[in-house]
């Protein structure tokens, strides 16, 4: 089926963006969140942009138009759990990004045993994970809460709006507010200036790992929005999952990762927690059939 190769592309893409923004954030250590986090949304912008033109995306303009105002605080929450995103993800150990790429949040309208046992394992994994940040990088640790708090708004009033606004008019919407908050902010906190001391400001692994993370950022957003209009919400989440387990493989093979007992808690707990949620949710339409 064609779905299938879309499923290919989106695990690809998932494990593709993700060791890019590894390599780019702490491999070269490019600690300059305003800058990175403004490249790639000036990319998001432009890209969308373009398809948008070439008719390959729909955007409705009068909704964008008269949504800008209203989407104001969403993008203030986008932009917030981006740029902590960032700060966190160049400061955390690989062990430890490795283990928040594996956790998810739920928000379930009816919790069976199953549900509230798989809700409890992804909480409990989260808690030791920010425990373990905050014992090793304080520093770290805070800038891992703002990202958790600013997502899981962006997540609440994605569900408020999401009546009026599809999810790549949110996007994009969510794109060109932070394109121009981000560029404003580079001077103001000193990025401008302090990444010309940056040792691989000209190397072209900088470079190329840049333009890669913006183009695979914004491609991966419009295949999961494809992903998620052509199978089931249970097929999604499982093969979310599946793509997850496999990045953790890849990436346990391609750093080197020291894995100590609170980290590896986290990456079990939470995968057994999200397989358990899926399970459940098979169930369930099983029994509603």
């Amino acid at each position: 089926m064609w779905f299938k190769r879309i499923e290919l592309c989106f695990s690809l893409l998932f494990i593709a963006s993700y060791f890019t923004n590894k390599y780019v954030l702490s491999i070269l250590k490019f600690t300059y969140p305003t800058l990175f986090q403004g490249w790639q949304t000036i990319v998001g912008t432009l890209l969308l942009q373009i398809v948008w033109k070439l008719g390959w995306l729909e955007l409705r303009s009068s909704f964008l138009w008269s949504a800008k105002i209203s989407w104001l605080p969403g993008a203030l929450l986008f932009v917030g759990s981006i740029y902590a995103g960032s700060r966190a993800l160049s400061k955390l150990s690989t062990s430890e990004v490795l283990a928040t790429v594996t956790l998810k949040m739920t928000n379930k309208e009816k919790l069976s045993c199953t549900k509230i046992g798989s809700t409890v394992m992804i909480f409990t994994a989260s808690a030791i994970l920010l425990l373990n940040i905050h014992k090793n990088e304080s520093d770290s640790f805070f800038w891992a809460v703002i990202h958790v708090t600013c997502a899981g708004g962006y997540k609440v009033f994605q569900k408020l709006k999401s009546c009026s606004l599809s999810e790549m008019e949110q996007q994009y919407l969510s794109y060109l507010y932070s394109m121009a908050l981000l560029v404003c902010a580079a001077y103001p906190s000193g990025d401008a200036f302090d990444v010309l001391t940056f040792p691989f400001l000209s190397s072209y692994q900088f470079h190329s790992g840049c333009c890669a993370s913006g183009i695979l950022g914004v491609s991966l957003k419009f295949l999961s929005v494809k992903l998620k209009n052509c199978v089931s919400k249970v097929r999604y989440g499982a093969w979310i999952l599946l793509t997850k387990v496999l990045a953790t493989c890849l990436s346990l093979a391609a750093f080197e990762i020291l894995l100590n007992i609170p980290t590896s808690c986290c990456l079990v707990l939470g995968m057994l927690g999200e397989a358990l949620l899926i399970y459940t949710s098979i169930s369930e339409s099983d029994i509603n059939e």
